[in-house]
């Protein structure tokens, strides 16, 4: 399956395109909210999951009003565990360390942020979750997901459809990079993403992207280590990133990842 092969259905704020595996279907939600969040769902013989969840109150009433007419199976809350009003009666899925993670730790910190920043119209109330998962194959809605434990919370592969979920990719936006360690460790993963061939990476801020995107992402963290190595300060680091990024968004991760460099 080509990242581009999907039919678009448009909504009143966001919109979904679909990919159609035959038997199975996924679902890739565009919120076109202020944090660019995607949402996944993954249908199956009129069952579903969803990957993430939407946390402004419009796109909260958007994607259930879309679900309607599936019976939605469970939640996997990974790294954005605000929104709880989103079927809050469906079953939610995580890992234990992806519930420290929104409810006391960096995802918190996250959602104070947001709500800060958004105010009413971003549903800061946090997912409660009812079954806690570990690494390894668990199977909901009668789909199998492998679970693979983060440093903060989860990844997701989704074997029917050749495809995993990770929280950020984006082949041309800056991304959040927590140092060189870090920055190793991204490359890492790529590279493993490289080596199974998956078809399609989900992620939580970007329309799915497929492995030439990995490839992409690999050489521009590749060069932000040898430009972080080479510069006195953040701002010298921020400046030669966008003089060689000048099309890159994301100025608002660039500034995390120059904290990070030059703490």
């Amino acid at each position: 399956m080509q990242k581009n092969t999907f039919t678009t259905v448009k909504l009143e704020k966001g919109e979904m395109n679909v990919y159609d595996f035959g038997t199975i279907k996924l679902h890739a939600y565009k919120t076109n909210d202020f944090i660019d969040d995607e949402v996944f769902i993954v249908e199956k013989n009129g069952k579903a999951v969803v990957i993430e969840s939407p946390c402004f109150f419009d796109n909260i009433s958007e994607l259930s009003k879309y679900l309607d007419n599936l019976e939605v199976d469970g939640i996997l809350v990974a790294y954005h565990g605000a929104g709880a009003t989103f079927l809050p009666d469906v079953p939610k899925y995580a890992t234990e360390n992806a519930v420290e993670y929104s409810e006391n730790g960096g995802g918190k910190a996250l959602i104070n942020n947001f709500t800060g920043a958004f105010g009413e119209i971003f549903d800061s109330s946090v997912h409660k979750i009812t079954n806690i998962i570990r690494e390894g194959k668990v199977t909901i809605g009668g789909i199998d997901f492998v679970i693979k434990q983060t440093a903060e919370a989860f990844d997701i592969e989704i074997p029917e459809i050749n495809a995993v979920y990770t929280h950020m990719l984006g082949h041309d936006c800056h991304s959040i990079v927590a140092g060189p360690a870090h920055a190793d460790a991204i490359i890492a993963e790529l590279n493993d993403y490289l080596s199974k061939g998956y078809d399609l990476i989900l992620t939580s801020h970007y329309t799915p992207e497929d492995l030439k995107d990995a490839k992409t992402k690999i050489d521009y963290i590749e060069n932000l280590k040898s430009i972080a190595a080479s510069c006195n300060d953040a701002d010298e680091f921020k400046s030669k990133m966008q003089k060689q990024y000048p099309e890159y968004s994301g100025q608002n991760y660039l500034d995390m990842t120059a904290g990070f460099f030059f703490a």
